[in-house]
């Protein structure tokens, strides 16, 4: 061999080592087996799977809750910027660390007691179903039997010879796979597609239709301007239509829901000063103080993943958002008022469990302070809307709002505040039926959206327009 000749080669040999083989785009596994050929190759389209090899995709692999994470973050285009994340066993070295992060902020995934994720613990079929359930936005009540039934009764998934959905089983790659794609790609599914249930409109011509949701996915048509489609779910920007024959993913951007231009029509007033105000977060508890205990659930650890929520809500508008604390930590009763008044807060709500030496005390309620508090008003205010919301969501006892000398008790976190503040009590954590809610991921996302949604209900009652931001998911 020619001196030059060695010299490309090992050129060659320290490129790959450096920086590895693309092992998505367009790669032909060996190991997968037929009958998910079609789905792995569809996500290795779209760089949403990774083999294990060049030519390998670790398809009889179990599918760890860290590639769970991975698989769903790309298909969704969640961040997956390596990074620190709330779990102290998920550091940012690890490769799926971002999407980790990400899919928890967005409610698809949770952690376990103590902080921890297990990042390395294979994941079942019906957790697999319940994940896929939360990405794509399907109901299924909290139940894995909901989930399963939300998957099998679209095509995505089936259930086992035996007749069950085994969701005590694990799941490999190569069927994790086939159902990440067809939850994706209706055409892949096992069953007719229908649900098209949006009148839209092309903005402009000469618009790709895509086979998939990303730029990666060849395109099978064309459309012209202001053609009428008939559109399905969204995913990360692209919308799934069908136009005549033609059906596949376009862009999101690219599309209204009206026949008329809105650039027609008179632009929507924006009000200017939503943007001036800020909304301190307060998770109770934290650190060595776990807060109220019941059936092994911690109260810190439940409100700080519902606060969580409604911060990754209000970050999706012009509103500021600020929290007391963002993961497992303890904070005095007095640095969470003075948090507010350094951070510019214009309004303070604390989320908290409730907790009783009764096993039958139940319900919702919200606490507000007015004796001291120039804003007493705006507390109550801002208190009864946010209770409101959560009756109505949460499904449990009305408790109502109370003040804190109708308890006859102080709340240091009230107390002290210097802007509008609100206590909501979730639930009782001692409560058995309450504490299965207070602990599930699902639960806690529907609150969230009722204590963010109570916050516009304040807002809106203060003259603001907040209207458009009610959408948010």
């Amino acid at each position: 061999m020619k001196k030059s000749s060695i010299i490309v080669v090992l050129a060659v040999f320290v490129i790959v080592s450096l920086f590895g083989v693309n092992r998505s785009v367009h790669a032909e596994f060996i190991d997968v087996p037929s009958r998910a050929s079609k789905e792995v190759q569809y996500l290795s389209t779209g760089g949403i799977a990774h083999g294990s090899s060049a030519t390998t995709f670790g398809a009889e692999k179990k599918v760890t809750r860290m590639e769970a994470a991975a698989f769903i973050g790309r298909a969704l285009q969640l961040n997956g910027k390596k990074r620190n994340t709330n779990f102290k066993d998920v550091g940012s070295g690890i490769f799926a660390s971002g999407y980790i992060q990400s899919a928890v902020e967005t409610g698809i995934l949770s952690g376990y007691d103590g902080g921890r994720f297990l990042p390395y613990k294979e994941v079942t079929r019906g957790e697999m179903a319940v994940m896929l359930s939360k990405a794509f936005g399907y109901q299924f009540g909290g139940k894995l039997s909901g989930a399963a039934n939300a998957l099998t009764t679209r095509g995505i998934a089936k259930g086992l010879s035996d007749g069950t959905f085994g969701a005590d089983q694990y799941i490999k790659r190569s069927d994790f796979a086939v159902f990440l794609a067809r939850a994706i790609n209706p055409e892949l599914r096992t069953k007719a597609f229908s649900s098209y249930k949006k009148t839209l409109w092309t903005n402009t011509g000469d618009l790709n239709v895509r086979t998939g949701p990303s730029v990666s996915y060849a395109s099978v048509g064309k459309l012209a301007k202001d053609v009428k489609v008939i559109g399905a779910h969204s995913i990360a920007g692209w919308t799934y239509i069908k136009s005549g024959r033609l059906t596949g993913f376009v862009s999101t951007a690219y599309l209204r829901d009206t026949e008329i231009l809105k650039a027609e029509r008179p632009p929507a007033e924006v009000d200017k000063r939503i943007a001036g105000q800020t909304i301190i977060l307060d998770p109770g508890h934290g650190g060595s103080d776990p807060g109220a205990v019941g059936f092994g659930v911690r109260e810190k650890d439940v409100v700080l993943s519902t606060g969580l929520k409604v911060n990754n809500l209000l970050k999706q508008t012009p509103f500021k958002v600020k929290m007391t604390r963002s993961d497992d930590r303890f904070i005095t009763i007095n640095q969470r008022s003075s948090f507010a008044r350094k951070n510019g807060g214009s309004v303070f709500v604390s989320i908290h469990a409730n907790a009783s030496s009764s096993p039958g005390a139940k319900g919702t309620e919200t606490i507000y302070y007015s004796a001291a508090n120039p804003h007493g008003a705006d507390s109550k205010l801002l208190a009864a809307k946010i209770q409101d919301r959560m009756v109505k969501a949460w499904r449990l006892s009305n408790r109502g709002i109370k003040s804190t000398r109708q308890l006859g008790r102080s709340l240091g976190v009230l107390n002290n505040n210097s802007v509008p503040a609100a206590l909501a009590e979730l639930g009782f954590i001692t409560n058995k039926s309450e504490n299965q809610k207070l602990k599930s991921d699902y639960w806690q996302t529907v609150m969230a959206k009722a204590i963010y949604d109570g916050i516009l209900d304040y807002y809106k009652a203060k003259g603001y327009k907040v209207d458009s931001f009610y959408s948010i998911k």
